[in-house]
């Protein structure tokens, strides 16, 4: 379902259309935040100066780290009075990066979000069971209003309490299931438990995201639920979920919502724009947003852009699905590789469960890295209890070769029983560094 003209819109269209739109919101921040006023006055750049998208280039870039130099309200473009919500990171590093919302921007996220739902599969009078965090957190809530605009019977039941979600979703039947792609897993595997079929379920389609997952995720999700899983894509600092979103016809990228924001690949070292097709660091520039505009906006996320038609008949530009985020990439040896790929060599290990994680020790002098990993339970009855079997020797060795030849990469593994490596109830923890965790912890 094709809910704006936009969406189906001449490049040159749309092109002109964002044009406008970035002058506006680029003298808008110049005379407002004073952030920006400072950074154009030492790049020497003046808004006059904005005559093509290309001259985008000119501007300076926006980080996380700006955002946490001016917390809390030190970027709003408009006064507090014109706010009418804020939502925060969880700020495990520090203070969190806060963002505003005036009326306006309410009403616009809920009408992207809409899209993507449509983009999905998602229809009106149909229900929604939404199964993202509310709360700061922008998933819960930005999927929850999207769902009230495109008319869809909105469940908002949030993560954790998994059997009470089952029950709903048997009880009230829903066709479209959102939340992280590790926590629905999770919802699938507790019904199996529970002696449950995931595939006699009412859903037919999944809108997931919040973290990075690969297409042997994917795969797992369409065969535990027999859905059509898509992937969306957003982050608070631009405004929250519904920034693009994949077609549920192709599932071959995520189309943008380029009316409202303009998207760049650049090569995070030298900082230039990278050709369409060329992975790089994703940076939005908002063109709409009138309580936290941001101007070239680093995500930290590695993907790329295509902007050839979409078989489903949208013209928007589409990114990739993320590989990763730039401090999620580990160094093994000199070779670089993201969770993502890892994550994609295992799930095409038939004794593994779709779980996983990887430890950072200090041994000695040296960082190591472990690869956690659990079995299936079919296969753990197979070969009986004993861990130290000749069995999970065998299956430690067969990873480490497929690592080493898929990823390039060589690193300690460990099979354990089933059950054993933590589920999550939000986004997933891939990455545990043992290094920092205080003494006795």
């Amino acid at each position: 379902m094709i809910l704006h003209e936009i969406e189906t819109k001449s490049r040159e269209y749309i092109e002109e259309l964002q044009l406008q739109r970035l002058k506006v919101v680029v003298e808008k921040v110049a005379q407002r935040v004073p952030l920006y006023r400072e950074k154009f006055e030492k790049t020497n750049f003046s808004p006059e100066m904005l005559i093509s998208l290309a001259d985008l280039e000119a501007l300076p870039f926006t980080e996380k780290q700006d955002l946490r130099d001016n917390y809390p309200f030190g970027l709003f473009a408009v006064p507090q009075s014109d706010l009418v919500r804020v939502h925060a990171s969880s700020g495990t590093s520090g203070k969190p990066t806060v963002v505003g919302y005036t009326q306006n921007d309410i009403e616009m996220w809920g009408e992207i979000v809409a899209r993507a739902i449509a983009l999905a599969g998602g229809e009106p009078g149909k229900f929604l069971h939404n199964a993202y965090g509310y709360g700061l957190f922008t998933g819960g809530l930005g999927l929850h209003y999207g769902s009230e605009k495109l008319g869809m019977v909105t469940v908002p039941v949030s993560g954790g309490n998994t059997q009470r979600q089952i029950m709903l979703i048997e009880d009230f039947k829903p066709e479209v299931i959102c939340g992280t792609p590790s926590y629905i897993l999770n919802i699938a595997e507790t019904m199996e438990e529970m002696g449950k079929d995931p595939r006699q379920t009412s859903l037919k389609y999944g809108i997931f995201g919040a973290e990075p997952w690969s297409e042997e995720m994917r795969k797992t999700l369409e065969e535990k639920f027999n859905i059509k899983a898509c992937d969306i894509y957003g982050l608070s600092e631009v405004i929250g979920p519904g920034v693009a979103n994949e077609c549920h016809e192709a599932q071959a990228g995520l189309h943008v919502a380029e009316d409202h924001f303009y998207v760049e690949v650049i090569d995070p070292e030298t900082m230039k724009p990278v050709p369409d097709g060329e992975e790089g660091e994703l940076v939005f520039t908002s063109l709409t947003k009138e309580a936290f505009p941001v101007i070239r906006y680093r995500t930290g996320d590695i993907a790329s852009l295509t902007r050839e038609k979409c078989s489903c008949g949208r013209t928007t530009v589409r990114m990739s699905r993320v590989k990763g985020r730039i401090d999620d990439m580990l160094i093994i040896n000199g070779v670089n590789v993201f969770p993502s790929q890892i994550e994609h060599c295992l799930l095409a290990v038939p004794e593994l469960a779709p779980h996983y994680q990887i430890q950072i020790l200090q041994k000695r002098t040296l960082k190591v890295l472990e690869l956690h990993v659990e079995m299936k339970e079919e296969y753990f009855t197979m070969i009986g209890e004993d861990p130290i079997s000749d069995s999970v020797y065998q299956l430690e060795k067969g990873i480490q070769s497929l690592l080493k030849s898929q990823c390039l990469i060589s690193m300690e593994v460990r099979v354990h029983r089933p059950k054993t490596i933590p589920r999550s109830e939000g986004k997933a923890v891939r990455i545990i560094d043992k290094t920092k965790e205080p003494i006795g912890s």
